[in-house]
């Protein structure tokens, strides 16, 4: 189901994006110290981000170098488990480089419809990503990703279903699905 998700997003590499969505599913599942957090993940067309945004706190990975901002560094995954604490949004480039943190996102929502129950993280994510080409990740304090593209919720991914499908279907399951899991 992920890969479903993942290969109907626009921007970057369908690996980045699985890359980025997998480190939100593993801070979903796992949470920070026996609770539960929450934090959102912008994906592509960075520039356009950054604009609409602006810093909360001074920024703890700026003027680190590329190779330690990769999506790919298993150094980075962790420090954003740490820093998933924080508030603000994480925002990635087309490439998988975490180029900003702790980013209060600027996007109007006056047209943007998400679920009931939802709160202000999802409108930001569902937000930008109708303002930008990015896509807006979220993981929700009561544990379950959320992906947002052009303004709407095209999946959500509930961690124990994923690690279940991990085990029981292969990658290579042709499952098919409505973009939830």
């Amino acid at each position: 189901m992920l890969e479903q998700i993942v290969s109907n997003l626009r921007g970057s590499t369908p690996a980045i994006r699985e890359l980025v969505i997998q480190l939100a599913v593993e801070i979903a599942r796992e949470g920070r110290e026996g609770r539960r957090i929450g934090t959102l993940f912008t994906l592509g067309d960075a520039d356009q981000v950054l604009v609409r945004s602006r810093p909360l706190i001074l920024d703890p990975i700026h003027g680190h170098p590329a190779h330690v901002r990769s999506i790919r560094n298993d150094d980075l995954r962790g420090t954003l488990k740490e820093l998933a604490q924080l508030d603000g949004a994480f925002i990635f480039d087309d490439e998988g480089l975490l180029v900003a943190s702790c980013r209060y996102l600027e996007a109007r929502a006056s047209d943007i419809e998400v679920p009931m129950g939802l709160g202000s993280r999802h409108l930001a994510a569902a937000s930008i990503s109708k303002a930008t080409q990015a896509i807006g990740i979220v993981v929700s304090e009561s544990s379950i990703v959320r992906v947002f593209e052009a303004g709407v919720l095209v999946g959500d991914i509930i961690p124990e279903l994923w690690l279940l499908t991990q085990h029981v279907f292969p990658k290579t399951s042709e499952a098919g699905g409505n973009g939830r899991l």
